[in-house]
């Protein structure tokens, strides 16, 4: 397709500034090669839309193992600390023809997904050239905003054109596409893309022998915990059975091969504790259960009202997922470091789902107050709902990258 006036003066314009371009990657990114297998390309425009890329590429490596995520970010974000090792998290290459070009040869995407809008004319033109599917998703009226454009009036109207399909965040967003000249039958409304859960497994005979052993008892879970924690944990324990002296705490270590570590400190503090890794069930006098086996995560939330997701109280480990226990009814608990998972908490938080504890004296009294069974409930519930609320778009997602790269491999 013949480029029009305003793309080709954009792309000239850009072609002049190469002097002054930044270099497709970033100098930590020399030595990354393209992992074999497929690569999914994305853009994020937000810190919430690069975690549900995050998730969304996590969900599909279910079936497709060798599946990895390119990805880029705006120029105001920063790149995910700790990222999983699937994630590539590169620089994107400067507003420039060349550099673009430059960029796709290295990557070979098997597909684009840019996010919000902010678009960046030369590159995505490139990526067109190249033939690769392309898709922008949530798709809002404040990133499809052309005044910047005025002098080439018709700018973001091509560049729209190159995305085989839209997905708009809202009405207000699909109004915007249509007055730029997007075709009615190219844009669904999605409403907005955001990180959620899906439920994860749980082995149901494991549940009801479980529920029987605990019998009514007041339960929290401790989850992916640092060794550097449990004291604060275990004093946060004392002090709430006090409230509830048949209270359980389910231990779950970060590391499931500091269990018996685990197991013999607490033993040593004179604590009646068992190890579910060697087959151990809590009985009634059984004060602390250390879950140190890895694929159970979806049991341990399951049975306990409360969640204290760790990793968090001490600095330099980033925080735990918190959807995995919003989506299983769990109530949240969480402290301080939780870099990895800002934007998450923060949507929880806001909505009343998770609460922050400093302290193990904190952590106590938050236990406590969420003994009472409608504090937990309400709480959970909540988190439920923050945790499924863009399940639809992260379904229609998903099933898009599917069916496009069931197409590929075909062909």
């Amino acid at each position: 397709m013949a480029r029009s006036v305003s793309l080709s003066a954009y792309l000239s314009l850009s072609r002049s500034r190469i002097g002054q371009a930044r270099p497709a990657v970033g100098p930590s990114d020399q030595q990354v090669a393209r992992p074999e297998g497929e690569v999914i390309w994305a853009h994020a425009t937000s810190e919430t839309r690069a975690a549900a890329l995050i998730q969304i590429t996590t969900r599909l490596r279910a079936q497709r193992p060798d599946l990895h995520l390119l990805l880029t970010l705006a120029p105001d974000l920063a790149l995910p600390q700790q990222p999983k090792s699937f994630v590539i998290p590169v620089a994107p290459p400067d507003e420039n023809h060349d550099l673009a070009r430059a960029f796709l040869d290295r990557w070979r995407p098997d597909l684009c997904l840019w996010t919000g809008g902010q678009l960046r004319h030369a590159l995505l033109d490139a990526t067109a050239e190249r033939q690769v599917p392309m898709f922008l998703i949530d798709a809002d009226e404040s990133g499809l905003d052309a005044s910047r454009w005025r002098w080439l009036p018709d700018l973001s109207k091509v560049t729209l054109r190159h995305f085989d399909r839209i997905l708009a965040s809202t009405g207000n967003s699909a109004n915007r596409l249509l007055k730029l000249g997007v075709p009615a039958g190219a844009i669904t409304i999605t409403g907005p893309l955001m990180e959620g859960c899906a439920a994860l497994p749980c082995n149901e005979k494991a549940r009801d022998r479980m529920a029987r052993v605990l019998d009514g008892r007041p339960v929290w879970l401790a989850a992916m915990a640092q060794p550097g924690e449990v004291q604060m944990i275990q004093a946060a324990h004392r002090a709430a059975l006090r409230s509830a002296h048949r209270r359980l705490l389910i231990l779950v270590p970060d590391d499931p091969a500091e269990g018996d570590a685990f197991t013999q400190s607490l033993r040593n503090d004179g604590w009646r504790t068992a190890q579910w890794s060697q087959g151990e069930y809590p009985d009634e006098t059984t004060q602390i259960l250390v879950a140190d086996t890895r694929g159970d995560m979806g049991l341990w939330y399951r049975l306990a009202p409360i969640s204290f997701m760790a990793s968090s109280l001490e600095p330099g480990h980033g925080g735990q997922d918190p959807f995995e226990p919003a989506g299983l009814g769990s109530a949240i608990l969480y402290g301080p470091n939780v870099s990895r998972h800002m934007a998450a908490y923060a949507r929880l938080s806001s909505a009343g789902a998770a609460r922050l504890v400093r302290d193990a004296e904190t952590l106590a009294a938050a236990i406590t107050l969420l003994t009472a069974p409608d504090q937990a409930a309400s709480m959970a519930h909540t988190a439920w709902e923050v945790a499924t609320a863009g399940a639809e778009v992260t379904d229609r997602v998903m099933e898009m990258i599917q069916d496009t790269l069931d197409l590929r491999a075909a062909s």
